[in-house]
């Protein structure tokens, strides 16, 4: 086994000291979007035992008035995509055409969606455990046009 030269160690030192500020910095500082550097707030943080636990949902209504559950199978996007993304489909809905046109190109067949819809499901917590009650709350809503 070759042992490590001097210049070695102090390039391993070197990137040991950057990589700990980083950490001190992020910790301190930081927000999510300086993962793995910051702290990740998804897991370092908690809700209160009593807080209700939202479940958030995509869906459509095509033309027939059916309702069209529009989740990852059926647009190839991601839920986390939608939910980290909401705020600015509230600011503008038209933004959910995305969501559409990726649904009309898996499903060329399938009848135009006329509605886009983001449904935030509530389930009801009580000590920490689901009491089995839910509402659902609109958050974004879109019409097509179509």
């Amino acid at each position: 086994m070759e042992t490590l030269t001097a210049r070695g160690r102090a390039v391993r030192l070197g990137a040991t000291v950057i990589g700990l500020a980083l950490l001190l910095y992020g910790t301190v500082r930081g927000t999510d979007d300086d993962f793995p550097f910051g702290p990740f707030r998804m897991y370092s943080t908690s809700e209160p035992p009593n807080a209700p636990a939202p479940d958030t949902r995509v869906e459509g209504v095509d033309r027939t008035g059916a309702v069209v559950p529009l989740g990852q199978e059926a647009t190839g996007i991601r839920r986390a995509e939608i939910e980290g993304q909401q705020d600015r489909y509230a600011a503008d809905p038209s933004l959910l055409r995305a969501v559409v046109d990726a649904y009309a190109e898996r499903h060329p067949g399938a009848p135009e969606l006329v509605e886009v819809r983001i449904v935030v499901r509530w389930f009801d917590i009580q000590g920490g455990r689901p009491t089995g009650e839910w509402t659902d709350e609109t958050a974004v809503r879109w019409e097509t046009g179509g």
